[in-house]
């Protein structure tokens, strides 16, 4: 195996090493010495199209990883993600020197980059995306370490043919972008989006930038002082805080300005202010200490603490007339909160192994895993895709479910069921229970009763009315619901009732 010979080699192995240790003691860190030598070695003397060492790319790769506190499989994984494809390197001597579990990882990032996306053809596209679903219902570590790929291969973008540009930009807003927001990294999707924007929408990108340059800089002066007077109350109160501005990402914010008359005296979180606490009682605290220097919108309080996000975000929203009577919103939350917005699913494997000190090795492995059963729609989406062999049937139904904007919805209980937008008190009733959709006669929506197509809104009460006399769903009901699940559910009813 090639010996460490240069400093650069070493110092990157040593900050690589470094890093995990301070998130994961009990880390195997001669697992990712071995996997870091061995990529090196097998790389050799390979070069990327903008002309830089091959290995630079894998190295990237399981930095971005390590920035999001994965384990050391899925980081020796990400060292060794494309030695298969571009070595002569087999994957049994991968599972050989690093284990079944690491050639596991590989194998199935390999997978994913097997087939090329084309655009404009679906088959293509429909085929990536299945692939996709089953290997993060196998292990989503696949998808971290496919995310980690994709970002810094969006950094070296501009040295490939326009074209492949075009294609890779446009991959990632489909189909990358959505999924990082589905698992709740709400860090990773604003990069990515960045980064393929300009690529798809080259005129646009530039208009927004050049639009909204002036405002952020003219905010940035603003929000200075605006720090400078919360400062003052929370240290007034004995709240240690940390504060800082946040600028909206630039697709975010183009995606905004379409729907907002493309009007920047619209948009109130061009820059939001983000305070950081420790506990979530002191998140509260400041909620109200915030209210007493300035008064809410009350329609912009929006407490994700008591009812989160459908993709697990938690924070507490409220959107002031601030210093001068200007509009600012300011999102509340504490440290753990914040790495989850951040950084999704891995930042609660990184939280659950915190509480677990103390454990068994074993039981530590096993809480790894357990964060995913969180994320019920992925398991959801992996049965469903393989019972759909219509390909534009299959994209149609996984832009709703899996990649449209989500809402929350009650029941009387308090319950609260994850639908995606434009949902009907029918896909509510079928969420439920499948029972409870067949024999749906009406429902009520805050009270008050709705037709069965209505739009529900985030944070609705709905309950279903039913009845015993009622045995099977209404065909007319196919004409509006907008789940898979429920689509589903009302053409098996009907079929078995002809």
């Amino acid at each position: 195996m090639m010996p460490l010979k240069t400093i650069d080699d070493q110092k990157s192995l040593n900050d690589l090493l470094e890093k995990v240790k301070s998130y994961r003691p009990q880390a195997d860190l001669e697992l990712i010495k071995k996997a870091y030598s061995f990529a090196r070695q097998a790389h050799g003397g390979q070069l990327r199209f903008n002309g830089n060492p091959f290995f630079k790319h894998p190295l990237k790769t399981a930095k971005t990883l390590v920035e999001l506190r994965v384990d050391e499989k899925a980081i020796a994984a990400a060292l060794l993600h494309d030695v298969c494809e571009d070595t002569q390197t087999s994957l049994k001597v991968i599972q050989k020197m690093f284990g079944k579990e690491v050639a596991f990882l590989v194998e199935g990032v390999t997978k994913l980059t097997d087939l090329k996306f084309q655009l404009g053809k679906e088959d293509y596209l429909v085929e990536n995306l299945r692939r996709m679903i089953l290997a993060m219902a196998k292990d989503i570590r696949v998808l971290l370490i496919k995310l980690a790929d994709r970002l810094n291969n969006l950094e070296t973008l501009e040295v490939l043919p326009l074209e492949k540009q075009k294609t890779i930009a446009q991959e990632t807003l489909e189909i990358y972008a959505p999924l990082a927001q589905r698992l709740g990294m709400g860090g990773m999707k604003g990069v990515l989006e960045d980064l393929a924007f300009p690529y798809v929408y080259p005129k646009e990108h530039t208009w927004v930038k050049l639009y909204s340059r002036p405002r952020y800089r003219e905010m940035e002066d603003y929000l200075k002082r605006v720090k400078r007077v919360v400062n003052k109350a929370l240290d007034k109160a004995g709240v240690e805080a940390e504060i800082h501005a946040r600028g909206k990402h630039l697709f975010s914010l183009y995606k905004k300005l379409l729907v907002k008359d493309k009007n920047l005296d619209k948009i109130y979180d061009l820059v939001a202010m983000r305070v950081i606490v420790k506990t979530v009682e002191e998140c509260y605290m400041v909620l109200g200490i915030i209210h007493k220097m300035w008064k809410p919108l009350l329609a912009m309080v929006k407490d994700y603490i008591a009812l989160p996000k459908p993709n697990g975000y938690r924070s507490l929203h409220t959107t002031v007339f601030c210093l001068d009577g200007r509009i600012v919103e300011f999102q509340i939350r504490t440290r753990q909160m914040h790495a989850e917005a951040e950084n999704g699913i891995a930042a609660h494997w990184y939280y659950s192994e915190q509480k677990a000190k103390g454990k068994s090795e074993k039981e530590l492995k096993a809480g790894f895993k357990v964060p995913l059963d969180a994320f019920s729609w992925v398991k959801r989406l992996s049965s469903w895709q393989k019972e759909i062999g219509d390909n534009s049937e299959f994209l149609e139904d996984l832009k709703i479910d899996a990649f449209s904007d989500r809402i929350f919805v009650l029941t009387p209980k308090g319950e609260v069921v994850d639908l995606p937008d434009n949902s009907t008190p029918v896909d509510f009733a079928y969420a439920i229970h499948t029972e409870i959709g067949d024999s749906c006669v009406g429902a009520k929506v805050n009270g008050k009763l709705v037709e069965l197509s209505h739009h529900l809104q985030n944070q609705d009460i709905v309950e279903i009315l039913t009845s015993k006399q009622q045995k099977k769903p209404k065909h007319d009901w196919l004409k509006f619901v907008v789940t898979t699940h429920a689509k589903g559910a009302v053409r098996k009813a009907l079929k078995e009732s002809d």
